[in-house]
């Protein structure tokens, strides 16, 4: 009985065995097909979702597309509405031409009726023609004294322009305040610190613009707050926020001058970094050029205006620069001018000469901004404590003029001397002391800045009248090379240029005051040149 109890025990063991068998082969079974499942499915959803996306695509290209066709439509639209105008216009055309028709057919009734009348008027005229050739003859002769009289009263405008010129001063002083440049302020980052480092600049002449005041305030030995305040007037000044246009325009009458057979000297001063090549040279756009290529525009427009009166003008340019009191040729061939030049003054014709120097025909103000690029390239510059790149020389463009008029028999020689002079700070402010090199620079540069204004001084107490004073013309080169431009023989124009930086307070003093030292100085009365006398 036991024995049949373990088989059935047995075989219902092997029965579940097999059952259990059957189950995992059907769950192994049930899990592949539902992994099948799973992938058909995750195939299935990203079918769907690229099948969305696909969609999606066509319909924002669709949006596209409609949006494309609804502008699409609005141009025809306006299209449509234009051809509608112009249709509308060609009718009134067409009727404005049916009512011209008619007009025009009575009009040629008219035209013929007076065709009639003008050849019976032709055939009187006729006979009075030898009357109209004696008007003629009369009417030529009248064109030839009223070109006389066209010459004659250009004569008469040189004359008058020059008392005009003579009247406002043979030296002037401009002053120019350089706008805030980024440079400046870019370092400083809170407001209160920006406006700290602006000097105080007040302009109270708001009609002729001939003042300029400067204000500085210190703390006293006491702790008190002591307020200091200089005024100074010049012939003109030019706010920061002043063009180029507006500068030039002040100067123009004197590029007229040069023309007119006088030597016109402009020269621009002032410490480092105040603005005195940008007022000079300019930048490279038209709205930035600086002085020299305007003044040269205005020269050739002026000699190409005057061509209708009978002058025929030729000119010729020149660029030196004055570096340690030793000439350079700016316009030399080869990277540096090994040549040793001097300076010639002819007392006969008050004509400068400079020995070895390159003088270049000019033919149009484009010829001169080429020079100038040349010239910049090769002028000594560099770096101080008052500016990154600082030009240590004195540069000085000379465009001679010579003018004949074949009508009159006239003939005139003039020149235009325009000086960018080297910055003018002192010499613990360039912080030249630790480099031998650039001390030597700073003290020859001071040197001759100072010999210039002892000749500004020497030509004032001439010119009040105090006998045969002597010129220290050769106390420096540039003022032995501006010789002729600085004596009575001239005209001249100093342009003080100024920092708006308060660190630059000390030296803007000091050209301020050098600058009113110069404005009230006479030179007298300027003379003509003339170019038989030069030739």
């Amino acid at each position: 009985q036991e024995r049949a109890k373990r088989s059935d025990l047995q075989a219902s063991h092997e029965a579940l065995s097999r059952e259990l068998t059957a189950a995992k082969s059907q769950e192994l079974a049930q899990r592949k097909e539902l992994f099948l499942a799973s992938d058909e499915l995750s195939a299935l959803r990203q079918r769907h979702e690229r099948e969305i996306a696909d969609l999606q695509a066509d319909l924002r290209r669709k949006d596209r597309e409609l949006r494309e066709a609804a502008e699409d439509l609005r141009v025809c639209q306006g299209d449509l509405d234009r051809e509608r105008e112009t249709v509308r216009a060609l009718k009134a055309t067409v009727a404005q031409q049916a009512t011209a028709q008619l007009s025009l057919t009575a009009q040629i009734g008219a035209m013929q009726a007076e065709k009639s009348a003008v050849q019976a008027e032709y055939e009187r005229t006729v006979g009075s023609r030898a009357d109209l050739a004696l008007q003629l003859e009369r009417a030529l002769k009248r064109c030839e004294e009223l070109e006389r009289e066209a010459r004659e009263g250009e004569s008469v405008r040189r004359k008058l322009h020059n008392m005009v010129q003579e009247l406002k001063g043979n030296i002037r002083v401009f002053c120019r305040v350089r706008p805030i440049l980024r440079s400046d302020i870019l370092p400083l980052r809170e407001a209160r610190l920006r406006e700290e480092a602006m000097a105080q600049l007040a302009y109270p002449d708001r009609l002729d613009h001939k003042e300029i005041v400067v204000s500085a305030s210190s703390e006293s030995a006491t702790g008190q707050e002591r307020k200091e305040e200089w005024q100074f007037s010049f012939d003109r000044v030019f706010e920061p926020h002043v063009t180029q246009a507006e500068v030039f325009e002040e100067i123009s009458q004197l590029a007229q001058s040069c023309t007119d057979g006088y030597n016109v000297c402009v020269f621009a001063y002032g410490q480092t970094g105040s603005g005195k090549s940008f007022t000079m040279e300019g930048g490279p756009t038209d709205t930035t050029a600086g002085m020299i290529p305007r003044a040269v525009e205005q020269v050739f427009r002026v000699a190409d205006e005057l061509k209708s009166k009978g002058w025929q003008y030729k000119m010729e340019g020149q660029f030196l620069e004055i570096y340690n009191e030793t000439i350079n040729d700016l316009l030399g061939k080869g990277e540096f001018d090994k040549k040793k030049h001097d300076i010639k003054h002819d007392p006969k014709t008050g004509r400068t000469t400079v020995t070895d120097a390159n003088v270049v025909p000019l033919s149009s103000p484009t010829q001169v901004r080429t020079l100038l690029a040349l010239a910049q390239g090769r002028r000594t510059v560099a770096a101080t404590l008052m500016n990154e790149r600082s030009s240590r020389s004195h540069s000085v463009f000379t465009l001679r003029i010579r003018g004949e008029n074949a009508l009159t028999g006239e003939s005139c020689e003039g020149s235009l001397n325009l000086v960018d002079l080297a910055g003018s700070e002192r010499l613990e402010k360039s912080g030249a002391g630790g480099d031998r090199e650039r001390l030597r620079e700073t003290q020859s540069i001071n040197k001759s800045l100072s010999a210039l204004g002892d000749v500004i001084a020497a030509l004032g107490e001439k010119g009040e009248g105090r006998g045969d004073k002597h010129i220290p013309y050769r106390n420096s080169k540039l003022t032995y090379l501006l010789q002729n431009s600085l004596s009575g023989n001239s005209k001249t124009l100093m342009f003080l240029n100024l920092s708006p930086l308060a660190t630059h307070l000390n030296e803007s003093l000091c050209s301020l005051r050098f600058a009113t030292k110069v404005n009230n100085t006479s030179i007298g009365t300027a003379k003509k040149q003339s170019a038989k006398h030069a030739a």
